[in-house]
């Protein structure tokens, strides 16, 4: 059983590594940058870095998917689809006035293998979300994504829901 969660644990980070990639390397050794947009540029007022200044629309986007699905128990998915140049998610945070559940990814993979509340991350990385118990349905409040790049800067994406 423990195999299993190591070569779990090693694919999901193989696809944040994968997923946190700076750019293309093309066989002449430059760099295909050709989808960066400029950090300076203010549209989206849903990615904040940890200044807590917009940033570009195009850096982060986050889907975060509430629709019903035939589980038991209480959860909503989201998916990072564009996360900033050279970063990587770091940690994922639930906050509301009567809740504040803040996880790593270290964590949120761990709950993917035991089906703990909290965040989760599926052993193979292709499913990510938020698990709750009935107690906090009707919740209002904010989801975080914290992404930082190897330089130990912060980037954060914000969205206000209500539990479901």
């Amino acid at each position: 059983m423990n195999k299993i969660k190591l070569i779990s644990l090693f694919a999901t980070m193989l696809v944040l590594l994968l997923a946190s990639a700076c750019g293309v390397k093309s066989n002449d050794g430059t760099t295909n940058n050709a989808n960066v947009q400029p950090a300076d540029s203010v549209k989206d007022t849903n990615a904040v870095n940890a200044g807590g200044s917009a940033q570009n629309e195009d850096d982060i986007l986050i889907i975060v998917d509430q629709t019903p699905k035939p589980i038991e128990g209480n959860s909503f998915d989201f998916v990072v689809k564009k996360l900033p140049e050279g970063y990587a998610l770091a940690e994922m945070q639930w906050k509301s006035d009567k809740t504040n559940i803040k996880n790593t990814v270290q964590e949120a993979i761990a709950h993917g293998g035991n089906g703990e509340d909290g965040f989760y991350i599926s052993g193979n990385g292709q499913f990510s979300g938020f698990f709750y118990p009935d107690s906090m349905k009707g919740e209002e409040g904010k989801v975080t994504f914290v992404f930082r790049n190897e330089q130990g800067k912060e980037r954060t994406w914000q969205k206000s829901i209500t539990l479901k």
